[in-house]
């Protein structure tokens, strides 16, 4: 019971970082979020930086979670369209039901700037893509180097913002009002098709 409770209050944590940003986040306003009682969180979380930590753990978890729903089973892309395919749903993720998540995890990033104890537990989220997108380029069977998947990765990492705000004018000019088609050719610029292995 008491693991279901900090789930709870990890998730509701999440959700207040998500409406109300770094400032918002109080012992109060996760209580309220949970639908506990006044006291609850901070029976748990004593200090801000415990409920900053708590957040973190909830992000990450949720993170590997999303991973594994979008790759079943460990599942790779066996060819470019299917990476297409990965990519753009990890996308409309974040601009659908991870976008919580996401904007709790950019908040939580610039708490980071401040407490190296905070970058270390995001750390490993980042990360991780940079392995993950790495592995799943070279299962599609492109032509993968160090400089090529990074630069994929970075450009997925650059979109995040934009598909929080969602500013329509600025999706359009970037070509991410279709995000299968942005990917595509995110994809053919890093590695264009004649480059590709016959």
């Amino acid at each position: 019971m008491n693991g279901n409770r900090r789930d709870l209050l990890g998730d509701a944590a999440i959700e207040v970082l998500a409406a109300a940003g770094g400032r918002g986040l109080t012992h109060r306003a996760v209580d309220t979020a949970a639908a506990v009682p006044l006291g609850t969180t901070k029976n748990y979380f004593p200090t801000r930086d415990a409920l900053l930590r708590a957040a973190a753990e909830r992000c990450a978890e949720q993170y590997h979670r999303t991973a594994a729903e979008l790759m079943p089973g460990g599942t790779e892309p066996t060819d470019r369209e299917a990476l297409v395919g990965l990519l753009a749903g990890l996308l409309r993720n974040v601009a659908g039901p991870g976008r919580p998540r996401m904007l709790a995890y950019l908040e939580l990033q610039a708490e980071a700037a401040r407490r190296d104890w905070l970058a270390t537990i995001l750390d490993p989220i980042a990360a991780a893509d940079f392995t993950g997108f790495a592995r799943a380029q070279r299962a599609a069977g492109l032509p993968v180097t160090p400089q090529r998947a990074v630069a994929v990765t970075l450009a997925l990492h650059a979109v995040i913002p934009h598909l929080l705000t969602g500013g329509t004018r600025t999706l359009a000019q970037a070509g991410l009002d279709d995000l299968d088609r942005f990917v595509r050719d995110l994809l053919d610029t890093v590695y264009p098709q004649e480059t590709a292995p016959r």
